[in-house]
């Protein structure tokens, strides 16, 4: 075994112990310390067995990270303050979200009835819709802090505020502005320019392709009809309405699969895939999950440009490794960063495999149809059961729905990127490029709304645990199989 290798088993050791720390008890990891020290140093002439215990120690590594954040969640100093009524001081650390009706302010905590957290903790505000408040803007607020909803149709409102540090809710307190511009410069420079693009692209495109370009873009759902979100779940197409991990990844292996149909070289191509992929992460404001997406598409994009996958995914994996050790909540929490993990190991391994099944199939000059169709299914089939386990339906027109949508996805972003450039430095080239987006936007919204028209689009389908971990063991073990028969790049070579 190479020394690449070994250390990939050592990073997958590690991310197995994170999700071990869900269950594993004091007196097991105590067990498996003395296990691993044992096999290190009465083995130490065999390197195979040396190297199990040192793969137990990388695996009691992510057991404690795992469980040390979950303990320090637990006794922060906001918890002796829930269901009681309180005056917090502190600043609004990310842009508010918007409804119909009201906003939702995420403030950094800094006082507490008199007494200093620092920044430890974030509670999470629901306030009228008026007066709009901004990045950057210091607050006072007064009234109940409490804990969050542990079930909400279904849905764990408090581990998904837990991934983000999340301590309590507020619902419409007493709120005084006290201060302006405590945030980032950069931060609250690209939250502007959103803003910005945002109202100038209402003034072109209206509902309910507007809904749909935010969702795309923003990852905002506000402007979206709800009988248009429950299509998007019917055909299994939920994720196009996200800035979510997925989208991020197949959009940038699309968009260097048209830069190199263009003729470019390939350095040409990465480079200006590069940017792309740079330019419109800053120009969605920068959230934490799109930066994190975008460090794994830049790795995938390295991967592709040097023709390495194998070695590129090592460096994947080591990634996800430096994420949980920052946040070791994301891999259990995190939809997103799953499906981004997911979809980014499917592109590297599967695709390839996909690619020779489909070497029939003609790429056009100025569409590669066999990358379009590897990339949507090789990341489709490693996501589906995370979307089943964590939504409970399986969406039968999900397969040919993303088909003729995802491949789109790209070309589509990169039109919006320049036309929101467009809308706020050069309204006439908006104004054209308007009326595409709007014909793009409207054969998805097509799409979705045929689709979900069919007779038995979806149906309820939840998976246990055990059946979900089966599944992507038995789905390694395949590929792995499959690249070694075929000499691609493998996971474990």
């Amino acid at each position: 075994m190479s020394r690449a290798d070994k250390l990939l088993v050592l990073c997958l050791s590690f991310i197995v112990g994170i999700f071990l720390g869900l269950f594993v008890s004091l007196s097991l990891l105590m067990a498996l310390l003395i296990l691993s020290l044992f096999l290190i140093s009465v083995f130490w002439k065999r390197r195979m067995i040396v190297f199990a215990g040192f793969c137990l120690l990388a695996l009691m590594g992510g057991i404690w990270r795992y469980q040390a954040a979950d303990v320090s969640f637990k006794n922060n100093v906001l918890g002796k303050y829930l269901d009681s009524q309180v005056v917090v001081y502190g600043f609004i650390d990310q842009e508010p979200e918007a409804g119909l009706s009201s906003q939702k302010i995420s403030l950094k905590v800094e006082k507490i009835n008199e007494e200093t957290v620092g920044s430890l903790g974030k509670i999470l505000v629901s306030s009228r819709k008026y007066p709009r408040y901004q990045y950057g803007d210091r607050i006072i607020i007064k009234g109940l802090l409490e804990k969050p909803s542990e079930d909400i149709d279904g849905f764990n409102y408090r581990n998904f505020l837990k991934k983000e540090g999340v301590y309590g809710v507020m619902g419409f307190p007493e709120i005084e502005l006290i201060g302006k511009d405590s945030g980032n410069f950069l931060i609250k420079t690209l939250v502007s320019f959103k803003d910005k693009f945002q109202e100038n692209a209402a003034r072109f495109i209206s509902p309910p392709q507007r809904g749909l370009l935010e969702a795309l873009v923003f990852g905002e759902e506000s402007n979206i009809s709800k009988d248009l979100k429950e299509k998007f779940n019917l055909t299994g197409t939920r994720h196009i309405a996200a800035v979510s991990g997925m989208n991020i990844t197949i959009i940038a292996s699309l968009i260097l699969a048209f830069a190199l149909s263009l003729e470019l070289w390939r350095q040409q191509a990465f480079y200006l895939s590069l940017i792309l992929l740079l330019v419109y992460i800053l120009m969605i404001g920068a959230p934490a999950s799109a930066v994190r997406a975008g460090i794994m598409a830049f790795l995938l994009l390295l991967a592709q440009h040097l023709g390495r996958a194998s070695s590129v995914g090592n460096a994947i994996v080591l990634s996800a490794v430096f994420m949980l050790l920052v946040n070791p909540f994301l891999l259990t929490l995190d939809i997103g960063f799953q499906l981004s993990f997911l979809a980014i190991l499917g592109l590297v391994y599967l695709q390839p495999l996909i690619s020779l099944a489909f070497r029939k199939i003609p790429d056009f000059k100025f569409f590669p149809l066999k990358s379009v169709l590897g990339a949507t299914l090789a990341a489709q089939v490693f996501t589906l059961p995370v979307l089943i386990y964590n939504f409970g339906y399986v969406s039968l027109v999900s397969p040919l729905a993303n088909i003729l949508i995802v491949p789109l996805l790209a070309p589509l972003t990169i039109l919006i990127s320049f036309f929101g450039l467009a809308a706020v430095f050069f309204a006439p080239l908006a104004y054209l490029l308007s009326w595409i987006a709007w014909f793009c936007l409207s054969y998805i919204i097509w799409v979705i709304e045929w689709f979900s028209r069919v007779p038995f689009a979806s149906f309820s389908f939840k998976i246990p645990l055990i059946l979900f971990l089966s599944f992507y063991i038995l789905l390694g073990t395949v590929v792995w199989r499959l690249n070694r028969k075929y000499n691609q790049p493998a996971f474990l070579r």
